[in-house]
């Protein structure tokens, strides 16, 4: 089994293919490269439905106060 130094791992991002540029000093020689951790530039589904309801409920209660607010401004016009 091969021995890992810690300080040689390295975090690159890949483009939009998922390809990662090693650099020059790696030109014509075999490489051999381990996936240790992947992370997703955005939020997965669950997250998403999660934030999106939140929002939801936020609106609904802001619709509920301008509500009230726009009831006691009219009947303020309205004495």
């Amino acid at each position: 089994m091969t021995k890992v130094d810690v300080r040689e791992l390295q975090t690159n991002e890949t483009d939009d293919r998922g390809r990662i540029y090693l650099g020059t000093e790696y030109a014509n020689k075999r490489v051999t490269v381990a996936v240790v951790e992947v992370e997703a530039d955005r939020p997965d589904e669950d997250e998403l439905a999660a934030a999106y309801r939140e929002a939801s409920e936020s609106a609904e209660d802001l619709t509920e106060e301008w509500d009230d607010a726009s009831d006691e401004a009219w009947s303020g016009l309205n004495k």
